[in-house]
């Protein structure tokens, strides 16, 4: 029997998995790091963590599993998006990675804008400057620690670093590689234009290469510290979100994967490099070669849940709390509720923006709210979708994952609002399969990335749109969009009085 690693690199925890030629998950294990903080909006970590606990969740596999080790031909990456991880011309680390969640870079985000421009800006990357983007960070240590840039040779997104750890060879993906600002999305390389703008010498980026591609083996000094066998090859990986496309089956046009996690995201799959939606949407490299991802975001989705629950209802459990909302109607009773309490990101990238229930009643009931809580969070989701059709995509069938897939109503809610057939998976490990899926792929296992998916991803049940529901709530939907410029300006003069 053979084996491949998938290594997912996340921002509180590295989760090894084992998985077999048929796509069983044999054994995992996980192993968390913390945050280093020092101030508001400063989000670091240090990269030696990723190492040592990677290290340690591939022994507890290795040491339960030693006649298994020997027959592990891969290992293959998911990582945390975004984070930037400087290293000097000996390959050192220069300082604490500063993560995708800091969010001390808004005046370099100003200063792209003023140096490339807004419309150059998308033709070059696809994508708006925000603060999460590895480039702002690379031009906040420029301007604020000038003396450790001075030293920068080379920076590494935080899988990559991990791999070069474990092989002594330093490459970047194109799906982490698209999140940085400094790629040229369609020409899939390093834009000299943006480096040029922006006083960058483009040697600082690191090779790039595809998903799926092979790196090197397993060194002797990793194998050893972490049990794996230095006959074991190890394969580029991709970023979060595309290996967790890749470990949902999101590989053919017109599908497209609904996670709902504290955040929420809405990505669908693109052949193309050529559709223009204005830097409303995120446009990114997919792991599979030569293809792309839309992909939007709710900040506070699953989130807006467990806020209602924790306020009016701390002591239930979700099944208990949301057992009732089959009984409440389309539209919850003439009761709406816009999921901003955090702000927003699509298709308003609004950090002042708040939450609001509009059209309570003294008629309305607990179960009254929590189905407006599930159908707002589900408006917000199909903005992006919205924004992705009007682009010119077909989108028909919608994989659902995560806090949104728990529920029977809410799976059926989500295919009338989107009106497309929704998808429940069998398994739901997401990015973590995506990775031991590239290993597969990369070790020859699958002609392709779909043939692979296709043995080992399974779909238990699907969910059709209602006729009568859609038309309710495109009626709804639409109520629910003019929400955000009615109560945008309120907000802004009630600011001061927050917390």
């Amino acid at each position: 029997m053979s084996y491949v690693v998938g290594v997912d690199l996340g921002t509180s925890a590295v989760k090894v998995m084992l998985m077999n030629k048929q796509g069983e998950v044999v054994k995992e294990a996980s192993k968390s790091y913390p945050l280093i903080q020092e101030k508001s909006g400063y989000s670091e970590q240090d990269p030696e963590e990723w190492v040592e606990k990677t290290k340690q969740a591939l022994q507890e596999i290795a040491q339960e599993n030693a006649e298994l080790v020997a027959n592990i031909e891969g290992v293959s990456f998911s990582g945390q998006m975004h984070g930037l991880v400087l290293l000097d011309e000996s390959h050192h680390v220069l300082r604490p990675a500063i993560l995708w969640n800091d969010t001390r870079t808004t005046k370099q985000c100003r200063d792209i804008y003023e140096a490339v421009g807004e419309e150059k800006l998308l033709q070059y990357t696809k994508n708006p400057a925000l603060e999460g983007f590895t480039l702002p960070k690379i031009l906040w240590v420029k301007e604020n620690e000038p003396a450790i840039f001075e030293k920068a040779a080379v920076f590494l997104l935080p899988k990559d670093y991990l791999r070069f750890r474990m092989t002594g060879e330093l490459h970047m993906d194109y799906s982490d590689a698209a999140g940085t600002l400094l790629l040229n999305i369609s020409d899939k390389t390093w834009s000299d234009e943006m480096c040029d703008a922006l006083g960058l010498d483009v040697d600082i980026c690191p090779p790039l290469i595809e998903s799926h591609g092979y790196v090197g083996n397993v060194s002797d000094v990793f194998a050893k510290e972490s049990g794996l066998s230095t006959e074991t090859k190890v394969f580029a990986g991709g970023a979060d979100n595309a290996c967790g496309a890749i470990g949902t089956g999101i590989l053919t046009e017109g599908k497209t994967l609904c996670s709902i996690g504290t955040s929420g995201v809405v990505l669908s799959y693109e052949p193309r490099s050529d559709l223009d939606f204005g830097g409303k949407v995120h446009y990114f490299n997919h792991g599979e070669e030569n293809a792309y991802y839309t992909m939007g975001v709710t900040l506070a989705a699953g989130y807006s849940l467990s806020w209602f629950k924790d306020v009016f209802a701390e002591e239930e459990d979700f099944s208990t709390f949301v057992q009732d909302v089959d009984s409440v109607p389309v539209g919850a009773n003439g009761l709406i509720f816009t999921p901003y309490l955090v702000g927003e990101r699509t298709p308003h990238a609004d950090s002042v923006i708040r939450a609001s229930f509009i059209g309570m009643d003294a008629s309305h009931e607990r179960k009254d709210f929590v189905r407006a809580v599930l159908e707002g969070i589900t408006f917000s989701l199909c903005e992006s979708i919205e924004i992705f059709r009007e682009g010119g995509k077909t989108i028909n069938t919608i994989v659902s994952i995560g806090g949104g897939a728990k529920n029977e109503t809410w799976l059926q809610m989500q295919a009338d609002i989107f009106n497309a057939e929704v998808q429940k998976m069998a398994s739901e490990q997401g990015p973590g399969v995506g990775a031991a899926m590239l290993a597969a792929y990369g070790c020859g296992w699958y002609d392709s990335l779909e043939q692979c998916a296709n043995e080992w991803l399974e779909v238990v049940k699907t969910y059709q749109p209602n006729p009568d529901a859609v038309e309710k709530y495109k009626e709804l939907f639409s109520i629910y969009k003019d929400v955000y410029q009615q109560t945008k300006s309120l907000n802004e003069r009630v600011q001061q009085y927050r917390k």
